[in-house]
């Protein structure tokens, strides 16, 4: 499964990238409906998504350069 780049907009409390709310997925604003998942590695933030037209996402924000990617998960 190869990773995509992607536009992120995200609920930012005490910290960026708390929860993703919005994104963009080939040309579409997908919401996002449910984190189903979270987990963290060394710099890296991982996120299960339900989108808002059911489709299951895996949206990850690499914290050291500023980067979100996508795989959309079938």
């Amino acid at each position: 499964m190869s990773r995509d780049t992607v536009i992120v907009e995200c609920y930012s409390g005490q910290t960026y990238a708390e929860r993703p709310v919005r994104f963009l997925w080939e040309g579409s604003r997908l919401g996002v409906d449910d984190v189903t998942a979270e987990w963290r590695e060394p710099g890296v933030r991982h996120f299960r998504v339900r989108a808002t037209d059911d489709r299951m996402f895996d949206l990850c924000y690499d914290e050291r350069i500023d980067f979100w990617t996508a795989v959309e998960l079938r």
